[in-house]
């Protein structure tokens, strides 16, 4: 057994204590949002543990990730492998969240430190400014959430010149956390930003599929639709839930699995993500699928941030339902799914709001979307 210490996630804290638990010459750390409610956890944990993640609780209540040294530097080498050799990081991230975590891990193990972005909400200005303070001689790179991309691209659109520079700057730029809607995919390209889109969780030490890619040593299979990974990254599993981690971590003979709970494709070389597999709502009596009711509705335009929860219906049982920023005729949007993906997918509200709910991580807040949702339902 070690130590478990709670630190901050601030970067001048979060460094040092993330190289200690790595080389073992400090406790295994659970890096905390100062803002978050108190989350229990042992005071010692096994001994392959290094870090402990609060997951970001997106749909379901949040757990205790512990993962090993082992599996966060396994990942990093991998990264620095699929992207061309390591390099100097940028921060952008919070700390506390894997993506974030995995970043300062990157750095330390390519020997430096990341440089974190000026503290505040992100602005693609003060981005632009600490990937031009990194060293020229090395290769470049931040991890960067949707949203953060949105704000980088429209600053390069809008003609900023310092926002432009540093986009060339950069070698890659890793994007997860939620799924890149083709249309930003597509202006990313056009204003030059070497997007890498990545796949992964905390249970997975961070992205471990590139680009629908595998990294090196991770291993996918399809079981019932849903997408399994393997490799030397994966968790240790779930502090003191045992029965939750047997549910999630499969062992079979010379290999261990994660469920990920998303249903894919997988043609034994590149893996596709369609949408999480307990967002399949009932509606009339048909199956739809969230994730693809809304990566449809996201291709109008117009409504390229536009998301889709479920809200329960008096008369359907179940129907999709869209959170947009803009209003927008539903018979439109109804038209346009029932074109790609048949009637009973057609949404049967939409929800107009100022912002879209987000989580620290700068992940869309989806139970909070599913409130504004139910609180909208006819009668």
């Amino acid at each position: 057994m070690r130590d478990l210490a709670r630190i901050a996630a601030q970067p001048d804290v979060l460094v040092p204590a993330v190289r200690a638990a790595l080389d073992g010459t400090g406790p295994a750390i659970l890096p905390v949002d100062p803002a978050a409610a108190a989350f229990e956890v042992p005071d010692r944990v096994p001994l392959p543990v290094a870090v402990v993640v609060r997951t970001s609780g997106t749909s379901g209540e949040p757990k205790a990730v512990a993962v090993s040294a082992r599996a966060l530097l396994a990942s990093a080498a991998a990264t620095g492998s699929a992207l061309g050799g390591p390099g100097a990081w940028v921060l952008a991230l919070p700390g506390h969240y894997i993506a974030g975590l995995q970043v300062v891990v990157r750095a330390i193990a390519a020997g430096g430190e990341p440089l974190p972005i000026p503290p505040g909400p992100f602005t693609a200005e003060g981005f632009a400014r600490t990937v031009l303070a990194l060293p020229p001689d090395r290769r470049r790179y931040p991890a960067l959430v949707p949203t953060q991309l949105h704000r980088l691209v429209a600053a390069a659109e809008a003609g900023d010149h310092e926002v432009r520079a540093a986009i060339h700057a950069l070698d890659a730029v890793l994007v997860g956390g939620g799924r890149l809607a083709d249309d930003l995919a597509d202006r990313a390209d056009a204003v030059g930003v070497p997007v890498r889109r990545t796949y992964g969780a905390s249970e997975t030490a961070g992205g471990c599929v590139y680009d629908g890619v595998p990294l090196a040593g991770v291993e996918v299979r399809l079981r019932d639709g849903e997408a399994q990974l393997s490799g030397p990254m994966l968790a240790e599993g779930y502090l003191g839930q045992p029965e939750r981690t047997a549910a999630a971590f499969l062992d079979e003979p010379g290999r261990r699995w994660y469920r990920t709970g998303d249903a894919g494709d997988w043609d034994g070389e590149r893996l596709s993500i369609t949408g999480r597999l307990d967002d399949v709502v009932v509606t009339g009596g048909e199956k739809v699928s969230l994730g693809l009711v809304e990566r449809a509705v996201q291709a109008i335009p117009g409504l390229r941030d536009a998301l889709v929860v479920r809200a329960a219906d008096p008369e359907w049982g179940e129907v999709p339902v869209v959170i947009a920023t803009t209003a927008v005729d539903l018979a439109a949007v109804r038209g346009a799914v029932a074109a790609t993906l048949g009637r009973a997918a057609a949404p049967r509200r939409v929800v107009v709001v100022e912002a879209i709910p987000l989580l620290a991580s700068g992940k869309p807040d989806r139970r909070a979307l599913a409130a504004l949702a139910a609180s909208r339902v006819p009668r």
